[in-house]
């Protein structure tokens, strides 16, 4: 979850939203939930993202939550980071979050022309990784800028990708793109 909330709310929201446990990650930009009947423990915890490990009836899930940052030259990082732990990760896994990169221009409208080389590293780390995405269902855009006609933009910012490991043992996933509210980016679950 990508709150822009204060932390300090993070208790507060954790029993409105009916969870046993939460956490935040070192950034204060994720915030992650989950139940009792869920064991859950941190692997890595950095600014742009926070990988959890869950285990629930002997089984075992990693589950990498991403805010990404603007830059693409500071994204480098967090694809590294990716990449490093999905090869060392024979368990079923999913990244999902807001990468802040569009793969391509069908993933854009409006506003200044699709840049291609900001895709590139992104392609790259997915390929990497040996992930692929979940399918969405609801709209093909994530975020926008709040603004109507000429100055409106809207991109797919956020995505949710998947190992084969996950996609074996759970073949039908799907995102479902929730309606925009008060904020400038889609809820998913």
């Amino acid at each position: 979850m990508e709150p822009l909330q204060d932390p300090l709310e993070l208790d507060q929201y954790k029993v409105k939203l009916g969870f046993d446990k939460a956490l935040v990650n070192r950034s204060g930009k994720i915030w992650i939930f989950w139940r009792d009947d869920w064991e859950g423990t941190i692997v890595m915890d950095s600014l742009q993202q926070i990988t959890m490990r869950f285990c629930r009836n002997d089984s075992y899930y990693i589950i990498f939550s991403v805010y990404a940052r603007c830059s693409a030259i500071v994204r480098l990082e967090l694809w590294a980071e990716l990449e490093g732990s999905a090869e060392n990760s024979q368990v079923s896994w999913i990244v999902g979050g807001d990468f802040n990169v569009s793969l391509c221009a069908e993933e854009k409208l409006g506003g200044l022309a699709f840049i291609q080389h900001e895709a590139i590293d992104f392609s790259q780390c997915i390929n990497n990784c040996a992930s692929a995405e979940l399918d969405v269902i609801g709209s093909k855009y994530s975020w926008w800028n709040g603004r109507i006609e000429e100055e409106g933009i809207l991109k797919r910012l956020d995505r949710v990708l998947k190992n084969n490991v996950f996609q074996e043992a759970f073949p039908s996933t799907v995102v479902h793109h929730l309606i925009r509210q008060g904020s400038d980016m889609l809820c998913y679950i």
